[in-house]
């Protein structure tokens, strides 16, 4: 008596095999056709995002500078920048990147801030940009919302998810099976036409590519309302207690971003910042003296001074990636000094990161392109990557799809 192919075992794991890659097959096009407009949209916006962050600024060009033997104080600048805002509230100074360049001062008019760019030689105006009306700003809300708040946070952030199932079924269905060789598998089918080349193309280039888009899915997952905002950075912010005996704020770090962007560091956004307290002694802080404490520290280059809101609000000096101060993530530095006694309240750095906010400090920074235009320009290519295997994958879809 003879045994047939499932009596003896031959037969069960090649059908093991073909059942597994029909599933996967199946939730890759399901996955792939609810992810494909999202990710099409990441690309095209994280694109615009990358290009100014590796080679502009996200304000657009930086204005260049004859230097002069000696510059315009700090205070004279700002009145510069005010006296062309009517009603403008002093927000946050942004020190030149390098001598020939010129200084930036946000100002608040109602719900717009505005950036003016200052020669601080000559204390004239060069540029004045509504800071949530440019390209960056607008591909950046895009990209985290889609223009309809919390529900576009939502759709996106289910999108990350599905595009995660789609790589991991890609992967099952990538794998090299029979006949086909593992160098088969990382090149495209010169030979192959119709649906068998778009096939080759969309294999090929996402093995290149998978790794790159799993660690940007993962870096924005944690940006995210719900997975980031109430989970990851609930649990992994920096602790709050090694201030010591400082009176802390009702307001977050969060409340530093301006237009609507996201310029604080992930691991700082939740974080209640410290509080200023009245009549504490010392001699009171202004914006001058702010600019020589900065110095002292050893701040240079780029950095930030974010004026103190309210009678209990503090001077936050920062210099970090994640607003394109420094190409260094590792130097991320934030100091909040009391604006009654000009004492340090905190000196947060790098390395008091915990091990997730470290990891997201380097990881957002190599997400945005910030580390320099080797960065900015394998992100782009990514992006366009992207781009080719949502085109691939649709045509493929649609070769193929049901004739009714």
């Amino acid at each position: 008596m003879s045994l047939s192919p499932d009596a003896s075992g031959v037969g069960a794991p090649a059908r093991a095999r073909t059942g597994l890659y029909a599933i996967a097959w199946r939730w890759h096009a399901y996955a792939g056709l609810f992810v494909l407009p999202f990710l099409l949209t990441l690309a095209l916006t994280g694109a615009v995002m990358v290009f100014f962050t590796g080679f502009q600024t996200r304000l657009g060009s930086n204005p260049v500078v004859e230097p002069l033997p000696a510059t315009h104080r700090v205070s004279e600048q700002a009145l510069a920048a005010l006296a062309h805002v009517p009603d403008g509230r002093l927000r946050t100074y942004i020190a030149p990147r390098a001598p020939d360049r010129a200084a930036w001062f946000e100002v608040q008019q109602g719900d717009i801030t505005y950036a003016l760019a200052i020669d601080p030689y000559r204390g004239e105006v060069l540029r004045l940009v509504d800071k949530g009306n440019t390209p960056f700003a607008w591909a950046e809300r895009i990209h985290g919302t889609l223009l309809i708040g919390d529900l576009g946070d939502r759709l996106m952030e289910t999108a990350a998810w599905a595009a995660l199932l789609m790589l991991v079924t890609g992967a099952v269905l990538w794998w090299p099976r029979g006949a086909l060789g593992w160098a088969s598998r990382f090149r495209t089918q010169p030979r192959a036409q119709g649906r068998l080349w778009w096939r080759s193309l969309h294999a090929s280039l996402g093995v290149w590519t998978g790794l790159l888009l799993i660690a940007f899915l993962a870096t924005g997952l944690t940006w995210t309302g719900v997975t980031g905002a109430k989970w990851l950075q609930v649990w992994n912010s920096f602790p709050a207690e090694k201030w010591y005996a400082v009176p802390a704020s009702a307001q977050p770090h969060s409340t530093l971003n301006t237009a609507g962007l996201q310029e604080v560091p992930w691991g700082l956004a939740q974080v209640p910042m410290p509080a200023s307290t009245p009549a504490t002694g010392g001699a009171p802080m202004d914006l001058e003296r702010a600019v020589a404490m900065a110095r002292e520290m050893g701040f240079a280059g780029q950095h930030q001074i974010a004026m103190p809101q309210g009678e209990t609000g503090v001077f936050t000096i920062s210099s970090d990636s994640m607003s394109g101060d420094s190409q260094r993530p590792t130097g991320d530095r934030t100091v909040h000094v009391d604006r009654h006694s000009g004492r340090v309240l905190a000196d947060i750095r790098f390395e008091h990161y915990n091990g997730l906010a470290k990891t997201m400090a380097v990881a957002t920074a190599l997400h945005q392109g910030d580390l320099g235009w080797w960065n900015a320009l394998i992100n782009l290519l990514a992006c366009a990557a992207v781009v080719v295997l949502c085109v691939a994958g649709a045509t493929m879809w649609w070769l193929r799809r049901p004739r009714r």
